[in-house]
């Protein structure tokens, strides 16, 4: 039988490790996402770029009309 990660009374989070909501609180917002306003159900909206899907040549994946909508990648 192989030896045990861990012991069973061992903590469940390990200490320094924070939770992803925090990390836009600390850090700011991803590159690529920008807020426009709170409509609807009062929730804050956005948009994004290609820079949100992809950080390989993102500038390459945007619309080629500025007239166009901006449709990321998926």
């Amino acid at each position: 039988m192989d030896k045990q990660d861990t012991t069973p009374d061992a903590p469940a989070h390990t200490p320094g490790t924070s939770k992803g909501e925090e990390k836009v609180s600390d850090e700011g917002k991803e590159p690529g996402r920008h807020d426009t306003s709170a409509e609807g159900a009062d929730r804050p909206t956005g948009t994004s770029t290609a820079r949100d899907s992809t950080s390989i040549n993102a500038e390459d994946a945007g619309p080629i009309d500025p007239a166009m909508p901006n449709m990321p990648p998926a």
